[in-house]
Formats: C-alpha cells, sequence, structure tokens
C-alpha cells in the first residue's frame, strides 16, 4: 500500500471519534485559530458573493466555521464544496450538511473545474498530502485571478527553551496517549508529531507557494507556534 493510501486508511479508522478528540486534545482552540485564518480571508477577499472549496474538509468543521462568519462580513457563499480522500470522514460530513455537495478526492487531483473558486481552504491537511507541491498547483488551478489560499498547519517547530519543552512533550507524549484512548488508535495520534517535524518550516512553505504562481499575503502563528495560518493570493493574468 503506498503511503497516501494508508494515511487515508488512519483517517478512516478514526473517523468516528475525531471531533470530539479535536476538542478534547487541542482543549477547544483549534476553533479559535480556524476563526482567526477565516476572519484574515474575509477582511481581504473583495467579492461579495463567494465560491468557496475546503480540501481536506474531514467531518465539515471549516466548512460549518465559514458559514458563520461570512454574513458578518457581508458576504454571501454562493456555493461551498468539501473535498477529502477519507470516505469515513465524508460521511460524518454529509450527516451534518445534507444539502451541501461532498467529494472524495485527493488534494493532488481535484475533479474541479479551473478558475471556479474564490477562496480555497485546507485545514491541517496539507502535511498528509504527499505530491504537496502538485497539490498547491491544483489549489492555483481551481482559483479564479487573485483568488485566496487560507493554509492552516502545524509547522516544523523551534527548538529549545520551556515553552518549546512543554509543546513538544505534549505533542509527543501526552497527545498519542490521550489521542489513542479516545479513538483506540494510539498510532494515528504518534502519527501526528511525526508528521509535523517532517513538514515545513515557515520560510520553507511560503517559498513553495511562490513558486506555484502564488502571492504571499500573509503569516500568523497561534498557541507558541502550535498552529499557523498562511494566506496567498493567485497571481491574476496581466490584463
Amino acid at each position: 500500500m503506498q503511503k497516501q493510501e494508508q494515511i487515508v486508511e488512519m483517517f478512516d479508522k478514526i473517523a468516528p471519534s475525531y471531533d470530539k478528540a479535536n476538542r478534547i486534545l487541542s482543549f477547544g482552540v483549534d476553533t479559535s485559530w480556524r476563526n482567526a485564518g477565516i476572519k484574515s480571508v474575509l477582511s481581504l477577499i473583495k467579492p461579495a458573493k463567494l465560491d468557496i472549496l475546503d480540501i481536506a474538509c474531514g467531518t465539515g468543521d471549516m466548512i460549518a466555521l465559514w458559514q458563520q462568519k461570512c454574513p458578518k462580513f457581508n458576504k454571501e457563499i454562493q456555493s461551498i464544496k468539501g473535498i477529502d480522500p477519507s470516505s469515513a470522514m465524508l460521511e460524518i460530513a454529509k450527516s451534518k450538511f445534507e444539502k451541501l455537495e461532498f467529494i472524495e478526492a485527493f488534494a493532488q487531483d481535484l475533479p474541479v473545474k479551473d478558475g471556479s473558486a474564490d477562496i480555497v481552504s485546507i485545514s491541517y491537511g496539507l502535511r498528509n498530502v504527499t505530491e504537496r507541491q502538485k497539490a498547491l498547483s491544483e489549489f492555483n488551478r481551481v482559483l479564479k485571478d487573485e483568488g485566496i489560499l487560507l493554509i492552516l498547519e502545524f509547522t516544523k517547530r523551534d527548538k529549545g527553551g520551556l515553552l518549546a519543552w512543554c509543546r513538544d512533550f505534549y505533542l509527543k507524549h501526552i497527545l498519542p496517549a490521550l489521542g489513542g484512548f479516545i479513538s483506540h488508535d494510539k498510532g494515528a495520534y504518534e502519527y501526528l508529531p511525526l508528521s509535523i517535524d517532517g513538514f515545513l518550516g515557515q520560510d520553507e512553505l511560503i517559498k513553495e507557494l511562490e513558486s506555484a504562481n502564488f502571492r504571499f499575503l500573509s503569516v500568523e502563528s497561534f498557541s507558541l507556534g502550535i498552529s499557523t495560518a498562511f494566506i496567498a493570493q493567485k497571481v491574476g493574468k496581466s490584463k
């Protein structure tokens, strides 16, 4: 089995307990990270009517927050779609949002028309994409000119200092134990710190975004640098 398929199988297994585990393991703070990223995008995006794609949508957390926040910024959602390779995650998402469209697909191979989205978001899923640069190119392809990409992710962490030690101790020891207890799959939560260590730092990800024809707009870190929001814009065609 290829690594990408193994990752998807892991998420299929933990899907039933995924929402509960997220809230407990992050002490509910993950929702504030998502909200902060969404607010930043909505303060930047120009169109009043929006077509949104949420990649690696999981059980639909980001979709719910887009729906909540858009009206507060005088934005109307024309369409919002969730895309994820995990069928088990999508089944839960579909039960929450019966009228929305969900597509089972990989981030690096999106069955979506060119230039069809004002916003593409991916939350804590880019680390799990084995063909990351291909995925970034796909995000660029499906965005309209000057469309916005929001990436929320756990980036590689700086070492050293008491706060960094506490953060790493929690991620490497406490989180796998708690996650394993909740989901009955400790291995899935041991994968999290390993995937963070194997991922990019902030500057490296920004370079990859620029290589994929994005204009980097902003980066914001949360909670001792555990989570980071990257916002980039598709470079429009010169007129």
